[in-house]
């Protein structure tokens, strides 16, 4: 391997990914799903046990300095945790002025901006934001483009998360603190409501097992139709609402206690919280 400090040729197909923690292992192991060879995936990751059980897992080349990691590849894909991601970029800044890479980037808060200006100006950045279910082959992206990222940067960027996923483009990066909100947060929305219908269910007699059964077969089946479904999340609620019936109590409550308020305070606080990470990072 030659040294850090020596700058190999770009290979369009080389990824390079900077730690490898749960969301650098759900890309990979989507990219190898995918038939993506396992020789064009490098990955740089200073915790022994985190960056062997990658070489381990999925055959692709580890590293511990990121130096080495991106040395010959196209797209560089960070994947560090936002306080840290300053000093990983500063390091990274001039080979990535020498090589002038595609480099994407799934740190919440951290603006396409920022990034460029740590890397030292004038680089091509993606800036994603997908979700856990990412680790299941079932999350969402959001993903906006800096205008150094020409199509062929799109098109690289959009193969990487369409790997654990479905993707939204976005025009206007100042949307992405809602997608952050909307999306990467979300999960634990609905992982709150399943908690609150199973305590409900056993506060109303159900035995426990009985009630997580009940309850996670229902949203994952609610899922599915709105999904699998034409109609939107408002006509399916209005169907399985009979007037008069149980469903109907239920819906009433809901809306008496403010429900869809609560949802929208929730969502603008998550929207705060990420224009605050950024500004605390800058």
């Amino acid at each position: 391997m030659p040294p850090s400090s020596e700058i190999q040729a770009s290979n369009p197909e080389t990824i390079a990914f900077i730690g490898a923690g749960n969301m650098a292992r759900s890309l990979v192991g989507g990219l190898v799903a995918r038939d993506k060879p396992a020789a064009a995936i490098r990955v740089a990751e200073p915790v022994a046990e985190l960056r062997d059980a990658m070489q381990r897992d999925f055959g692709v080349a580890v590293f511990v300095e990121g130096a080495d990691a991106v040395a010959g590849a196209a797209t560089w894909v960070l994947a560090v945790k936002p306080q840290v991601l300053r000093s990983v970029c500063a390091a990274l800044a001039p080979l990535a002025q020498a090589s002038q890479p595609l480099v994407v980037s799934v740190a919440a808060g951290i603006t396409a901006a920022q990034l460029e200006r740590w890397l030292g100006g004038d680089v091509a950045v993606v800036r994603c934001m997908p979700n856990t279910p990412a680790l299941l082959g079932a999350g969402v992206t959001g993903l906006y483009a800096n205008p150094r990222v020409g199509a062929d940067g799109r098109r690289r960027a959009q193969a990487l998360l369409a790997a654990v996923g479905a993707t939204v483009w976005l025009d206007d990066e100042a949307r992405m603190d809602a997608v952050t909100a909307v999306s990467g947060s979300g999960p634990a929305y609905v992982f709150l409501l399943a908690e609150a219908m199973q305590a409900a269910a056993i506060a109303e007699g159900l035995p426990a097992e009985a009630a997580r059964t009940l309850v996670l077969q229902t949203i994952l089946g609610a899922a599915r139709m709105l999904t699998e479904d034409d109609a939107d999340a408002g006509e399916l609620r209005r169907r399985v609402t009979s007037p008069g019936g149980t469903t109907q109590a239920a819906i009433e409550a809901f809306e008496a206690g403010g429900l869809r308020e609560l949802v929208a305070d929730a969502i603008a606080a998550a929207t705060l919280r990420g224009r605050q990470l950024s500004a605390a990072n800058d």
